[in-house]
């Protein structure tokens, strides 16, 4: 899973009572061990669960597979023997092995017509390069999986999505490559102590029609603290969309819940280059977390690189949506032929129902290089999620290069900072692009509304950019002697606002 490192993975399902996955070979006990299963499956069990004491994943691995990032690598899913392959559905199956940081097995189970069977785990299954294979009869079971389709050529699957190691997964959508994580649940992240990691201990992957357009994933959650149940109904196209049905039912009162939690690297780009020699103009998976507000504000925030963790906190009551997203989309944005940058996928969440009040908190964590994941975004409820009952979010996940909320605004294209002519000033330049403000003429009357929570703004101007095209907006900032400073800024006319708005944290 290239760089992303999880130190949490899934554990055996022996509540099912289906105990170990049986050999590839033994169908009649797999048939034997058949469930039936329907919608509501997944939420009774985790509604059991949660009223059980947690059980601790057994993880127990042979030393063959106490290996490194690299040698993981080489144990590749042998294609030919694909879920649904043989069978020409527009879904395909392969199994992830257990080893390096996934060590817990994870059950896979296969839903057709109201019965559930458990995918049997082989050796065969696999191809192990240079590692010792295991023996033939070995029961050592699957870390994860993940779903091929035709996303990019009709003859031709494509890796559409991915689960692997605790409630991570990653989607992709029609020309890109992977970038950015979601998970299932967040617990304590970007708080003092410990993070918790609820995992995903078992799926079900119901067998798609023929002719069908989506695949659905359950998925049982599970944590010292929290059991619950999901649902992810994937469409894969030009933007792959994910409907997720999610039901937590905790087992203590959880105060600092993450709900759609969002991973993904920042480590520089124009407006933060303090300390870098690169070549590359930038380095990220995304450079923005984007919010919609329950107001119908539409809010662009610049992703940092911090000298020390930082979290931020939007305080919002029926969000519209949030995502972090990676607008840069050339080539020579990043000039980088092997990473790839201009494709990684942005990640917008749109609440489905109501979520109440609570706050899209954004945590920024500093990072010296650009293999490990610094960005996490979620929304966190205002009121604390009580144990002994059931809490539900829906949402739906827009895997995409783009997003369109209010096609009448300018959006942020890029944000530069540097030195001004003034002593002890920053220059700031915002470039705008699109909306209502790309059909004005150059000397229409506008207005560059910024403001700072502390320091000094001063010859705040926006004008047209026959050069680069677009609009600009400039202004000097005389940071404050201590603390951080909150600006925001956006172009406006007589008719209201001209641009979404730009928040910017500065720190010294």
């Amino acid at each position: 899973m290239e760089r992303r490192t999880v130190l949490q993975g899934a554990l055996s399902l022996a509540l099912l009572g289906a105990g170990a996955s049986v050999r590839a070979d033994a169908r009649n006990a797999q048939a034997a061990q058949a469930q039936a299963f329907d919608d509501g499956t997944v939420a009774g069990l985790a509604r059991r669960l949660a009223a059980s004491p947690y059980r601790a994943p057994e993880a127990a691995l042979p030393e063959s597979l106490r290996i490194g990032y690299d040698q993981y690598r080489d144990i590749r899913f042998d294609p030919r023997q694909a879920i649904w392959r043989e069978q020409g559905l527009p879904f395909q199956l392969q199994a992830f092995h257990r080893g390096f940081l996934f060590a817990q097995r994870v059950e896979l189970w296969q839903v057709e017509q109201g019965r559930a069977l458990p995918l049997a785990y082989s050796p065969r299954m696999f191809d192990f390069q240079n590692l010792p294979a295991p023996d033939a009869g070995a029961d050592l079971g699957f870390a994860g999986f993940r779903v091929h389709a035709r996303l990019n050529r009709d003859d031709y699957f494509d890796e559409l999505i991915a689960f692997l190691g605790a409630s991570y997964f990653r989607a992709l959508a029609k020309g890109q490559a992977y970038g950015l994580s979601a998970r299932g649940l967040a617990l304590g992240s970007g708080d003092e102590g410990a993070e918790e990691f609820p995992l995903f201990r078992s799926f079900w992957i119901e067998r798609p029609a023929r002719e069908a357009d989506s695949l659905t994933v359950h998925a049982l959650l599970d944590s010292p603290s929290v059991a619950g149940a999901f649902r992810f109904v994937v469409r894969p196209g030009e933007e792959t969309v994910i409907d997720v049905r999610s039901q937590l039912y905790p087992r203590v009162t959880l105060a600092r819940a993450g709900i759609a939690p969002l991973t993904s690297m920042f480590e520089f780009d124009a407006g933060d280059r303090v300390g870098v020699d690169d070549y590359r103009p930038a380095v990220h998976d995304s450079d923005g977390l984007a919010m919609l507000n329950g107001r119908g504000e539409q809010i662009w925030r610049p992703l940092c690189n911090p000298a020390q963790v930082r979290i931020s906190a939007f305080q919002d009551e029926q969000p519209r949506g949030f995502g972090l997203m990676q607008r840069k989309r050339r080539f020579a944005d990043y000039a980088d032929a092997e990473a790839r940058y201009q494709d990684r996928p942005s990640l917008w969440i749109e609440p489905l129902g109501r979520w109440g009040r609570g706050a899209v908190t954004l945590v920024e964590i500093p990072t010296a290089n650009e293999y490990h994941d610094n960005i996490v975004a979620f929304w966190r409820p205002a009121q604390p999620l009580p144990a002994g009952r059931e809490h539900r979010f829906d949402y739906r996940m827009h895997w995409c290069a783009d997003h369109p909320w209010q096609r009448a605004l300018a959006r942020v294209a890029a944000t530069r900072i540097g030195a001004a002519p003034r002593a002890g000033a920053r220059l700031v330049v915002i470039d705008l692009a699109g909306g209502r403000l790309a059909g004005l003429p150059a000397d229409a009357q506008v207005q560059a509304d910024v403001w700072t929570s502390a320091g000094e703004v001063a010859h705040a101007v926006a004008h047209a950019n026959p050069l680069g095209g677009g609009w600009r907006l400039g202004f000097e900032f005389v940071p404050p002697s201590t603390g951080d400073a909150e600006l925001h800024a956006r172009v406006q006319d007589a008719q209201g606002a001209l641009s979404e708005t730009w928040l910017y944290r500065w720190s010294a």
